[in-house]
């Protein structure tokens, strides 16, 4: 069985057919989903399905909550006390989607460090795990982290697609590495399968980021190339093939990984 710790399930892209996606998602092996929340309300959206789909799909989802640094303008002075809030419901495993965003820059670089050092700081005083987002932002985010680091209970970049330096900065700081479908994609992802196996096993976890990123190793893609959390064995297959071990292996592990770290076993 697998665990997708990061699945954008209150996209629009499932309003249609959400059910079916998780009855999917089950038959495919995945029997744990972390819908993931990109800002106050999108927080909200996903704890509101774990409540609205848990009875038909127990012990199946949860949740974070957080503002990711795309979102950071939106900030306010109520933005943590209601993060704050969301975190007491039991579906809550961790704070995030948080970091820093230097390739688009939806909200400035100021904008970004201050959402993402008032989410680290909720994060240690809730003594919860930390979901990060980065994107050509390694240097000053691992500056940010290195900082929080000893006050925080574990950390996960997720969808890492960076450098051998920065994957070795966060490994170095005992943070944890989630891989998606990009791994699949030959063309855009070849610096990612070249630094794959220098991932220590115990801090690799698995996720689809879907509807996104689609893995490209599949024999037909759906129609409207949506991706869904049905489609992670993919994952699991092609970091296997590059890290030569089984994909039994391979998902006993990640999923051992997740439980730990999102505190579910």
């Amino acid at each position: 069985m697998l665990i997708d710790i990061g699945v954008n399930l209150s996209n629009s892209r499932f309003d249609s057919d959400r059910q079916e996606v998780l009855e999917r998602a089950r038959d495919a092996g995945v029997d744990k989903l972390i819908l993931t929340g990109t800002s106050v309300d999108e927080s909200e959206a996903v704890v509101q399905l774990c409540g609205q789909l848990g009875e038909r799909f127990p012990e199946m989802l949860y949740a974070t909550a957080g503002i990711h640094p795309h979102d950071a303008k939106s900030l306010n002075g109520e933005s943590i006390g209601i993060l704050r809030s969301l975190a007491k419901n039991p579906c809550v495993v961790a704070i995030g989607e948080m970091g820093l965003d230097f390739n688009r820059n939806f909200s400035t670089p100021e904008q970004q460090e201050k959402a993402f050092e008032a989410q680290l700081e909720l994060a240690a005083e809730l003594q919860l795990p930390v979901f990060l987002h980065e994107r050509d932002a390694a240097d000053r985010q691992l500056q940010i982290l290195r900082t929080y680091r000893d006050h925080l209970v574990d950390a996960v970049t997720h969808c890492f697609t960076g450098s051998r330096e920065a994957l070795y900065g966060y490994l170095d700081m005992d943070m944890h590495i989630g891989i998606t479908g990009w791994v699949c994609d030959d063309r855009r992802g070849t610096e990612l399968q070249g630094l794959v196996a220098n991932i220590p096993l115990q801090r690799l976890m698995v996720e689809t980021d879907a509807p996104y990123l689609l893995p490209k190793t599949l024999p037909e893609p759906p129609k409207g190339k949506r991706n869904e959390p049905a489609y992670l064995p993919w994952v699991i297959s092609k970091i296997a093939e590059i890290r030569k071990e089984s994909a039994e292996q391979l998902a006993q592990q990640t999923r051992a990984n997740s439980l730990r770290f999102f505190r579910l076993d």
